[in-house]
């Protein structure tokens, strides 16, 4: 289901994913349905949005830095970081930046 999510009143944090995935499936869509739910409970987490062609690109938004910060050290979430670095991804980067204003139509 395609959503926009609502966020608060800046300024909050935005981290955005952006990988290339390998072919092979190996787990991940279960994978990443885990981290969807998982992260969904996350203290400081506001929500995704998420697209997936050949690039995928997921963008979070955190109340602040330091829950997103938590959300790195989850011990479940590190092992799905392994298996991307190890199985699922050819390439990846990661950007975290503050929303200052944003605008809604």
């Amino acid at each position: 289901m395609l959503n926009i999510v609502n966020t608060p009143k800046p300024p909050y944090y935005a981290v955005i994913f952006t990988s290339l995935k390998t072919d092979e499936d190996n787990g991940y869509k279960k994978m990443s349905e885990k981290m969807a739910e998982l992260v969904s409970e996350q203290e400081g987490f506001l929500g995704f949005e998420s697209v997936r062609d050949e690039l995928g690109i997921t963008v979070s938004y955190w109340r602040d830095e330091e829950s997103i910060k938590k959300w790195k050290s989850n011990l479940e979430h590190q092992k799905a970081q392994k298996s991307g670095k190890e199985i699922w991804y050819k390439r990846y980067k990661i950007r975290i930046a503050k929303v200052e204003r944003d605008y809604e139509f």
